[in-house]
Order: structure tokens, then C-alpha cells, then sequence
């Protein structure tokens, strides 16, 4: 199985690496773009390349028409949604619940302190695994909440753990999530979750009453891949039995969930950005599919300026 993948991933890499290029390029180099870069420095490069190699070599047609030349007709067959930041999102700030919690056993860090230690832990490379989310993912947590609040007390950090297990500690993004995924299904399209979590995320999803809207979960823990690597979407394309580009994959990082989802063949759209609820959701793609008729295109909503993929990352242990 493992093999397939690989050579599902391998056989088209070079048309998936100009399609993710060219969707940049078309895009151009706008201020929300260099802001989804983390240093100053890997901004200008990123933006110079699409513009030199993007449109020196495919000219400046628009990400759908480009696409349409690459799979043919345009089909969203499933639709695959990323969990934190997009369906749901933390319920309060996490610097405000480690101190909160962590009063009671010698948290002395103010909430801003926890913030800029938290954002500093995360951002350094998880040397102890290939991937940070391994099984229940608690010593990479671990190392997190002993960094962010210089506590290294097991009771805290198991409470901490535990919390964030539970419907106290989330709630969903979109109120009208269910009963447009509920239509869809109806509908035939298949609908899967696709996320970079550890194994909470079962129950999680039970606790938000969310978890039977959806044919499968993949989840990172458990497929061993964290997005933006493409076996991640490819393992849900799988699962749900569908082809890569009948896939339309939603979530919050263009990192992570657009340029994972396009390099695995899929579509992707940026949640706050070109859809902002799940109605927009359906009805973008019933009428890019109306469209294929005329040959027509979609318009995506123009970027936001969000910082994509910045503020999810610090909200959960």
C-alpha cells in the first residue's frame, strides 16, 4: 500500500510542482502572500520565483483554466476539510488557559510571556521523531507546555492534556457545518477530515457531536504523513475511493492544506480567504461545476491579508 502511494505521489510530480507554481504566480505577489512566509528573508525569494519561473514558463492564465488543462473536467466528487482552524477552533486563548490552569501548580509567566515562549517552542525542529504528532503525541506536548510555562509538573500537564480533549476546549467554526454536510452526503459527495493532530482527535470530533458527518478521518497520527506531505490527501483520495483530482480539499494554512492538497493532485481553497463558510463551500463548487458547461471559471474571493496558517498553530497541547 505503501508503495502505491509512492508511485501515485512520484508519477506526477513534476505537473503537480508547475500547478502549485502557477497557482502562486497567478495569484501574484500580493502582501498576504510574503506574510504567509515566516522570515523576511524567504519572503522576497518566494516571491521572485513564481513571477520569473511561474509566468516565464506558463504564461498568465488563471488557476482553474490551468487546471482544467491538466485533469479535464472539473468534478468535486469529495470534499475533504482540515479540523483545527477550519471546522473547529479553541474556545479560549491558549496562553489564558495554561495560566489559568497553571496557577495552582507555580505558573508565574503572564499569558504574553506564555504566548511569545509557546510560539518560540513550536517554531523550533522536532528532532525526537520524524513526525510531531506519533500515536497520542504527549511527549512533543510535553516539551511544549514545559517550554511555554517552565512547569514540568506531570499533574499539570495531564490536566492540561485532558482539557483539551473535551468540548470545553473547542468549538466549531461554521454553526451551518452540519447541515451542509449532511446535504452533501445526500447528495453523493464524500466527505473526509484531513489533519496534522494526534490521536484526540476521534474524540474530539465525538465530543463536538461532529464525528458521523464524515466517511472517514484521516488523521496524522495515524497515517504516519503530516501535511503538506501529499500521501496524507493521497491516503484519503483512498479511503474514500475517489481520484485525487475529484478531491476539493478546505483548510486554513496554505503551507500545509493548499500546497499539500495540490501537490497530491487535489484541488484546495483557503478557508477566511476563498470561502469564509461551508454554504460558500457548496455553492463554490455547484457552480464551478454548473460552469464546466460554458468553460466558464470561478472567481475566488480576493486574499484577505489573513496570516494563514499563524494563529491555529499556538491555540491547542
Amino acid at each position: 500500500m505503501k508503495r502505491s502511494l509512492s508511485l501515485m505521489a512520484t508519477s506526477t510530480s513534476l505537473k503537480r510542482t508547475l500547478f502549485r507554481v502557477f497557482a502562486d504566480a497567478a495569484r501574484g505577489p500580493s502582501s498576504a502572500f510574503r506574510r504567509a512566509h515566516s522570515s523576511a528573508a524567504a519572503a522576497p525569494a518566494a516571491e521572485e520565483g513564481p513571477r520569473r519561473l511561474g509566468l516565464g514558463l506558463l504564461g498568465t492564465k488563471d488557476y482553474d483554466e490551468y487546471r482544467r488543462e491538466v485533469y479535464g473536467e472539473i468534478t468535486h466528487r469529495a470534499l475533504f476539510v482540515d479540523a483545527v482552524g477550519t471546522l473547529f477552533v479553541p474556545s479560549q486563548p491558549t496562553a489564558q488557559i495554561y495560566r489559568k490552569i497553571g496557577e495552582k501548580y507555580g505558573v508565574q509567566y503572564s499569558e504574553d510571556e506564555i504566548l511569545f515562549r509557546y510560539r518560540w517552542a513550536y517554531g523550533q525542529p522536532w528532532g525526537r521523531s520524524r513526525l510531531r504528532y506519533v500515536d497520542d503525541g504527549r511527549p512533543f506536548w510535553q516539551y511544549i507546555v514545559s517550554s511555554s510555562t517552565g512547569c514540568s509538573d506531570s499533574q499539570y500537564f495531564e490536566e492540561l492534556y485532558q482539557y483539551y480533549a473535551t468540548d470545553k476546549a473547542w468549538h466549531l467554526c461554521d454553526p451551518n457545518a452540519g447541515t451542509v454536510f449532511k446535504a452533501l452526503r445526500k447528495a453523493g459527495v464524500k466527505l473526509a477530515v484531513v489533519s496534522n493532530f494526534d490521536t484526540r482527535l476521534r474524540p474530539v470530533l465525538q465530543a463536538l457531536k461532529c464525528d458521523d458527518w464524515f466517511d472517514a478521518m484521516v488523521v496524522s497520527a495515524e497515517v504516519a504523513a503530516e501535511k503538506p506531505n501529499p500521501t496524507i490527501f493521497l491516503k484519503a483520495c483512498e479511503l474514500l475511493g475517489v481520484k485525487p483530482e475529484d478531491a476539493l480539499h478546505v483548510g486554513d494554512d496554505r503551507r500545509n492544506d493548499i500546497w499539500g492538497a495540490r501537490d497530491a493532485g487535489c484541488d484546495a481553497w483557503l478557508w477566511g480567504s476563498d470561502v469564509h463558510s461551508f454554504k460558500e463551500v457548496k455553492r463554490g463548487a455547484k457552480e464551478m461545476m454548473e460552469r464546466e458547461s460554458t468553460v466558464g471559471r470561478i472567481t475566488h474571493k480576493a486574499d484577505n491579508g489573513r496570516q494563514d496558517g499563524c494563529p491555529w498553530r499556538e491555540v491547542w497541547v
